[in-house]
């Protein structure tokens, strides 16, 4: 099959496509035909290997999985034994192991069956970013009926359902994004858009209840000063350094020694994949509550160049791979 491998760690150029075998499911494991598969800040991470923390997970010297790649939406052609849950022919989306491939291996407990009303790859933009964006606006972040809710980074992958999340739930939402992509951002449910080339969040003296921020770019003190007290800030990822050790998600460990002795809770975001808010996801979408947003398109061939565009920062919603 043809696939995306990895045999070092380093910029989107140690990405080569090659032919290898197809990889065979273990018990509890589904193999999927690959139609769509996404990118995400996080397969930056990976591919480069940094910050170095990511490595305690992914590998020390290099790449532990040779196959990049998360989300997926595609159709099982094998599954493992003592799975009942799917069947040969059923199309399903979540997250895999090495989606950047015609064929990638998927726990079951990570995947749920496809909504009839989305594309492959508009499935395939729906996995990890969904998922974050629930638990930021659900969990983390409690958001309730008439708070001011914040979002920043509102027209990327997760920012989008977030937004959309945090209206569904009755909350007035503010998003912070470019010019660019201030009218989507109003399509999605925001009252008010912040042009964060123009202003900041603190220009307007407005507080918030919870601020998502899913930029990673912003100084926890100038977070606060936007909160209301007794507020929530959601930190989602850390974009805001350039050390190898920690980079952005310095701020993470920031937040959590700061939480206990401030007015308000800043709150890191550790997000896990699971078939139980994959559903839920996958009912509201149904339901035409929330949609995934979708930006460029790139066959498998030029993942290298899908994961540059979502390095600059600027790509408009989900990136997607088809296959």
């Amino acid at each position: 099959m043809k696939a995306i491998v990895q045999d070092r760690y380093g910029p989107p150029e140690v990405l080569e496509l090659a032919d290898i075998d197809v990889p065979t499911p273990g018990d509890g494991e589904v193999l999927v035909q690959v139609r769509a598969a996404a990118v995400d800040p996080g397969v930056w991470h990976l591919t480069a290997g940094l910050p170095y923390a990511v490595r305690l997970g992914s590998g020390l010297r290099r790449p532990r999985n040779r196959v990049p790649g998360l989300d997926l939406a595609g159709v099982v052609v094998a599954v493992g034994r003592d799975v009942t849950a799917f069947a040969p022919g059923d199309e399903v989306f979540g997250a895999g192991r090495g989606s950047f491939a015609e064929y990638a291996v998927a726990p079951v407990g990570k995947i749920v069956r496809k909504p009839g009303n989305l594309t492959f790859a508009q499935a395939a933009a729906v996995p990890v970013s969904g998922q974050t964006a629930l638990k930021a606006v659900r969990g983390a972040g409690r958001v309730r009926a008439e708070q001011q809710v914040l979002v920043i980074g509102a027209g990327g992958g997760v920012g989008s359902f977030a937004v959309q999340l945090a209206r569904l739930a009755g909350a007035q939402v503010t998003g912070v994004c470019s010019a660019a992509k201030a009218e989507l951002v109003r399509s999605l449910g925001a009252y008010e858009v912040i042009d964060y080339t123009r202003a900041e969040i603190t220009d307007r003296g407005r507080r918030y209840d919870v601020i998502i921020d899913t930029a990673g770019n912003r100084p926890l003190g100038r977070l606060r000063q936007a909160l209301r007290p007794k507020g929530t800030v959601v930190l989602v990822g850390g974009e805001a350094s350039d050390g190898r050790w920690l980079q952005g998600f310095d701020r993470q460990l920031r937040a959590l020694l700061l939480s206990p002795f401030v007015d308000g809770r800043l709150v890191p975001l550790v997000v896990g994949e699971n078939a139980t808010d994959l559903a839920v996801l996958a009912q509201l979408v149904e339901a035409g509550e929330i949609a995934p947003v979708m930006g460029d398109s790139y066959p498998l061939a030029a993942v290298a160049d899908a994961i540059r565009h979502v390095k600059t920062g600027h790509a408009l919603g989900k990136i997607v791979v088809t296959i």
